[in-house]
């Protein structure tokens, strides 16, 4: 396997030959996913550094690579020996790409970059560092001659996910969408992001790990809707049921050459942040259309749940619930009784206990299972030449999740292994204060994720400690584990409505000492009404003990009190019907109620 370095010098040489001087290799693919399908890791083969976020862009002389604060600690072992320089995302006086780009190119020299998984609008912040620089920017793929046995592009079977879990067929989520573009002036719309296309065509697949999409793209209009996707991958019932919803397939790689061909005049409602640079040319090239910019509608009305959605949502996490409370048995009894158990071990048994319940068909993410100092980084991957042994002291962060036909899971829990520090101990406590203080919120009709996000850092604010990531997000329906477009993080403006999840996330993460992170996934609700407005609270549906016994008990308030006890009487009640009486026993322990 060659090095980074040397994968490097294999992209400059291709860079001459097609006259380029600097390249840009970012983490994305045709439909700018977060997770990738193998076929687009690029970035991740050509720099060595496999976090989920980065973007790498290189010049005939130098390197560099951008992440954000997950990713530090990990991103700096993993180019350690590489001559990319780590550049850490929104630290004082880190260069943007752009303005890094600007800085090592000349006027008149050119910028390659993959038009198909680069988005418009990232082109467009490109352009804008540059200023007065007259650098050119090349639509081309340098990846793929330079990568030697790259994974194929993907193409499992597609299956239909049933109208009992999402509570609308195809046809009236593409009503609800014909709506939204007449609200907007608009009589078409390109959908290129992966979990819209399975949430308005009710179709799912196996495409990118952990994620249950096919890749694809729509194109709806107010009378049409074709779907491109390999239509040798679509079992007879559902081209059925997309003939019976009028939804038309066309072949995956007849996007581009279909848009540069259509000549039916349409008004087409296009995101510059979800289309990519080469299909937004090919819109704007083509005189039929005319592009009217706003967000995408797909992702507003996905990320309100409605009624089916949310009753099924609930009961896939009573039964994750379940599965997490046989694991935390086995985890407790391993310990007391000795048992070598690794970190490479905890992904093992919770699939064992996940698996088996009614309805899961996966992972949702690659569990986290992160002893003592390893938690610090936010995204660690246990592996097996190096993960760590449990040992009956400090803290296990395991973050993980499921897929169910009825519902996405997401959970994190930090488990007291044995013996605690005092430090430890005061941190775990300020991380539940901040979990609460979201959780138990009600707050003012028309309020955004950002508005809320303040709520949890202020807890740990006051003792001069932050984390850097945002407090939580959204989760698809049998869809990605992180979808909008609500969320937690200070640069989130949209309003939170009733019908909405998020997850509740805070965390404390010490560099070499320890990382702690409590995570419920929450519904948005509707409060009360009064003279002064309508109120909105949340309310968590994740069923599942948080480990009490390091809750320094004198530093919560009445009111956290309360909660952390109400929740615990709650998470009884939903499990109790699933459980044995072995089990029952067990967690009626765990939901005891604390007192001052």
């Amino acid at each position: 396997m060659p090095t980074s370095n040397e994968k490097l010098a294999l992209v400059r040489r291709t860079m001459k030959a097609v006259n380029a001087d600097a390249c840009l290799i970012p983490s994305s693919d045709p439909h700018l996913s977060e997770y990738l399908p193998a076929h687009w890791q690029s970035r991740s083969y050509f720099s060595g550094f496999t976090g989920s976020a980065g973007t790498l862009a290189l010049t005939a002389q130098s390197s560099a690579l951008w992440t954000d604060g997950r990713y530090f600690i990990q991103a700096e072992r993993q180019l350690l020996d590489s001559e990319i320089q780590l550049m850490r995302m929104g630290q004082k006086d880190v260069p943007t790409v752009g303005a890094w780009i600007a800085a090592q190119l000349e006027n008149g020299q050119t910028l390659a970059l993959d038009g198909m998984i680069t988005s418009e609008s990232f082109v467009r912040q490109l352009k804008k560092a540059f200023g007065e620089k007259e650098i050119k920017i090349q639509d081309r793929d340098l990846v793929s001659g330079n990568w030697e046995n790259r994974p194929a592009v993907p193409s499992t079977q597609c299956y239909v996910h049933e109208i009992t879990y999402t509570g609308l067929s195809a046809a009236e989520k593409l009503q609800q969408v014909r709506e939204k573009l007449k609200q907007a002036g608009a009589t078409a719309l390109l959908i290129t992001r992966l979990d819209s296309a399975a949430w308005l065509t009710n179709l799912r697949a196996s495409d990118i790990d952990y994620n249950p999409f096919a890749m694809c793209f729509v194109f709806v209009t107010q009378t049409s809707a074709l779907l491109f996707i390999d239509a040798s991958r679509m079992p007879t019932e559902a081209l059925s049921m997309l003939r019976e919803n009028n939804i038309e397939v066309r072949g995956y790689g007849e996007i581009r050459s279909w848009l540069q061909q259509n000549t039916e005049k349409q008004t087409v409602l296009a995101d510059p942040a979800s289309v990519s640079y080469a299909l937004w040319q090919e819109l704007e090239n083509n005189s039929a259309f005319t592009i009217k910019e706003g967000a995408e509608p797909v992702q507003e009305l996905k990320g309100v749940k409605n009624p089916t959605e949310i009753a099924n949502l609930k009961n896939s996490h009573k039964k994750d619930g379940a599965a997490m409370v046989r694991f935390q048995m086995e985890l407790e009894r391993r310990m007391a009784e000795g048992e070598r158990t690794t970190e490479c071990d905890i992904a093992a048994i919770l699939r064992n206990y996940r698996f088996v319940q009614p309805a899961c068909v996966g992972e949702s993410f690659d569990t986290i299972a992160a002893y003592g100092a390893n938690a610090a980084m936010m995204h660690y991957s246990a592996q097996p030449a190096t993960c760590a042994v449990l040992a009956p002291k400090g803290f296990l962060l395991v973050d993980s999740g499921a897929q169910y036909l009825d519902g996405t899971t997401d959970i994190t829990r930090t488990f007291a292994l044995g013996e605690l520090t005092a430090d430890e101990k005061r941190w775990y406590t300020l991380v539940l204060k901040s979990h609460i203080d979201i959780a138990q919120a009600v707050f003012m009709e028309g309020c955004t994720g950002g508005n809320l996000d303040i709520l949890a850092r202020s807890a740990v604010w006051k003792h001069g400690i932050d984390y850097r990531c945002g407090t939580g997000h959204g989760v698809g329906f049998l869809g990605g584990v992180h979808e909008g477009p609500q969320g937690l993080r200070i640069t989130n403006n949209v309003v939170f409505v009733p019908g909405m999840t998020v997850t509740d996330e805070p965390g404390i993460y010490e560099e070499g000492k320890v990382g702690i992170r409590i995570e419920n996934e929450l519904l948005c609700v509707k409060h009360n009404e009064t003279e002064y407005g309508t109120f909105l609270a949340f309310e968590p549906f994740t069923y599942c003990p948080i480990d009490t016994t390091p809750v320094l008990v004198e530093m919560l308030t009445e009111d956290e009190l309360n909660w952390l006890n109400d929740y615990h009487a709650m998470v009884l009640e939903q499990l109790s019907p699933l459980l044995n009486k072995e089990e029952f026993a067990w967690l009626t322990k765990k939901c005891a109620a604390l007192h001052r």
